[in-house]
């Protein structure tokens, strides 16, 4: 904070707690997954929600964002652009299926698509999926005036890769603060 960064990630609600209230003035979103059960916490607790993976999990957070009075609820569509079988996300196609339904919760703002990279030794090889996600975005609000233009990818290991590739949001706690 005293180095001018206010827009901080977490990835998990429990450890949000203690740490928003230790900083205040900081603007917060959630950057891990998120279970349903924890989806009224993170609402309370975050300005936006990065990983949302699911139209299930979008029409609750929609529920509980218009109970709560905090609308709109920024979210990012978490995207798993590689079909890998160890990352959560919509595919490219349920995303075509489903974001006609996603853009009209009234009570959500979808700022944009989010992605994890590939997790390879070297950087440039987590390029083709960054790229994938730009593209798919470009594509996707072409015909979706609802999706924001947000690219949130890139983490510690590959953030310059992702930048170059269009990201506007990067994650780079490991860099900052070490490895957990």
């Amino acid at each position: 904070m005293e180095a001018g960064l206010t827009l901080l990630g977490e990835n998990r609600v429990q450890e949000a707690e203690s740490k928003i209230g230790a900083l205040p003035g900081a603007r917060w979103h959630l950057i891990g997954p998120l279970q349903s059960n924890k989806a009224r916490r993170a609402i309370e607790l975050f300005e936006v929600v990065e990983s949302v993976d699911s139209v299930g999990l979008a029409r609750r957070l929609d529920r509980l964002a218009g109970e709560l009075g905090r609308t709109p609820l920024g979210i990012y569509l978490q995207v798993n652009v590689d079909r890998d079988a160890n990352k959560s996300g919509f595919t490219s196609e349920d995303l075509d299926r489903e974001l006609g339904e996603l853009a009209g919760l009234p009570n959500l703002s979808l700022l944009g698509l989010m992605t994890v990279g590939r997790l390879v030794a070297d950087p440039e090889l987590a390029r083709p999926t960054f790229a994938r996600l730009r593209d798919l975005s470009g594509r996707l609000r072409q015909t979706h005036a609802g999706l924001g233009a947000g690219l949130s990818m890139g983490m510690s290991g590959d953030y310059a890769m992702a930048v170059e590739e269009g990201a506007t949001l990067i994650r780079v706690g490991r860099a900052l603060f070490g490895a957990r």
